[in-house]
């Protein structure tokens, strides 16, 4: 293991039996991939992608503790670092060795900083990238890093990754038959306190994506909801439609559509 349990994120109030009901997970947890696989879907397919509170002007809190209980106590979402920040409380419970590495956007053109944090864990031996906080391109399943360069299905979405000039990993998602770059990363553990900076930015920064619309995703098995201004982009079977709602339904909607009360 990279990474030290003091360098991890804490929460005193984690239970992960009430954390499993909040995903609906059901049966034995079991420390293999497929065991790995079952509770991240279970996790995507129930805890939604949102920045319903940097829109409303609050502060992203990053301790444990109010993490929880946003997402077990309040059924709500978050990004990245309560997403992944969450996966990680569960994974120190089980026993899944694990660290987080920064992570560089490259989703809109210009020079981005890593201000996204995903996990890399070892599962049978083998190193695998985690990451259920990216949105609506999030990866769906544990990706093995040692496939460089291989198509790799997950659901209805092909990725890829590749190494950089850089010898950094580029993560990439086929997009209408082209190859579209996602992130990039390279495998350097960083401790929970070193996102602290890159939250402050992403919640409070004018140019930051958080700060400057409503955004909200939820995966499902068929597919994915994705809440655009005034309608929900729904792709299931890889089949996208797009249904049209009023300004004051957006609590209707997103209360129906993402399964989220605020």
């Amino acid at each position: 293991m990279k990474q030290s349990k003091k360098h991890k994120i804490e929460a005193s109030c984690f239970d992960l039996q009430q954390y499993l009901k909040r995903i609906n997970f059901t049966g034995e947890i079991k420390l293999n991939l497929d065991g790995i696989k079952k509770l991240m879907q279970s996790q995507i397919f129930s805890v939604p992608f949102e920045n319903i509170d940097v829109q409303a002007g609050k502060m992203i809190s990053l301790i444990g503790d109010d993490i929880v209980t946003q997402i077990v106590d309040k059924n709500r979402g978050g990004y990245c670092y309560q997403i992944n920040g969450i996966f990680s409380l569960m994974l120190q419970e089980i026993g899944i060795p694990h660290y987080y590495i920064a992570v560089r956007p490259l989703v809109n053109p210009g020079q981005n900083a890593k201000t996204h944090l995903a996990i890399i864990a070892t599962i049978e031996n083998e190193e695998y990238l985690i990451d259920l906080g990216f949105g609506g391109n999030s990866i769906r399943e544990p990706l093995k890093l040692s496939e460089i360069g291989t198509e790799i299905q997950q659901g209805f979405d092909t990725f890829t990754l590749v190494k950089t000039e850089e010898d950094e990993y580029l993560l990439q998602i086929l997009i209408e038959k082209e190859w579209s770059n996602l992130y990039s990363f390279d495998l350097t553990a960083q401790r929970w306190i070193d996102f602290k900076p890159a939250n402050h930015y992403n919640y409070s920064h004018p140019d930051s994506s958080f700060t400057q619309k409503l955004i909200v995703v939820l995966q499902n098995p068929l597919g994915k909801k994705i809440l655009l201004k005034n309608a929900v982009k729904s792709v299931t079977n890889g089949v996208t439609e797009i249904i049209p709602f009023e300004d004051n339904q957006l609590n209707t909607i997103l209360e129906t559509e993402f399964n989220l009360k605020v």
